[in-house]
């Protein structure tokens, strides 16, 4: 009687337990799952290195423009140790390889980067006044294999800049373009579902942004980095 009266029990039991896996598999199937896709925003080739030729009420006029061809890249931090970097040191010996590249998280106008700067020297003549320099502006030492087999010494600088992306400049025209390309991109982040829907993306200029003129930097420097 226990063994019959048991049955219908474990029936219904084993209909039940099946039941419950089949749901649990149901919602696993349904789920969706997200993930940081990086999405560039815009490319752009570097026409020069200036400062803004008149003052802007929400710009400093010590500003650093990088004037881009399709945009106009002003660094509100940064730009100033950019400058005094690329002034202070012998210009044949700086290498800046690396694209500029530039990150918005809210595309809203605004991004922050670091300037892929390195100074590379033969070791013999680094002397104390580079190294205090170095230390001064917190470069550190990132010699390769290949530096180390011509008797060289390199040097990175580390340097944080914060911007804004305004329209190109009115007298693009009248700039003396860089003699080597050079790239300057922003790029931004967003969550992408297991199901994606590419849609285009475009880059915002700051709210408050308007064109102006920018003048070339005064000193050699630049022109000698990218000859």
């Amino acid at each position: 009687m226990n063994k019959f009266n048991l049955l219908p029990f474990c029936l219904i039991s084993t209909l039940f337990i099946s039941s419950c896996a089949t749901t649990t598999l149901l919602n696993k199937s349904e789920k969706t799952y997200t993930k940081n896709v990086k999405t560039l925003l815009v490319q752009d080739n570097v026409l020069a290195f200036g400062k803004p030729l008149q003052s802007l009420s929400d710009l400093s006029q010590d500003s650093l423009v990088i004037a881009g061809q399709k945009n106009s890249y002003v660094l509100t931090s940064g730009g100033d140790k950019f400058v005094k970097v690329v002034t202070a040191l012998d210009p044949k010996f700086i290498q800046i390889e690396k694209e500029l590249t530039f990150y918005s998280a809210d595309n809203d106008g605004k991004f922050t980067g670091v300037l892929p700067l390195e100074y590379v020297k033969l070791s013999e003549d680094v002397s104390k006044k580079d190294r205090e320099f170095f230390i001064e502006n917190g470069a550190k030492e990132c010699t390769s294999s290949s530096d180390q087999r011509l008797n060289s010494q390199r040097f990175c600088f580390t340097i944080p800049l914060k911007g804004l992306v305004y329209p190109i400049v009115t007298n693009r025209n009248t700039l003396k373009p860089l003699s080597k390309p050079y790239t300057v991109s922003i790029y931004t982040t967003r969550e992408e579902k297991s199901t994606p829907q590419r849609q285009p993306e475009k880059l915002f200029l700051f709210p408050f942004a308007v064109a102006f003129d920018v003048v070339t930097l005064p000193f050699q420097a630049i022109s000698k980095i990218f000859e």
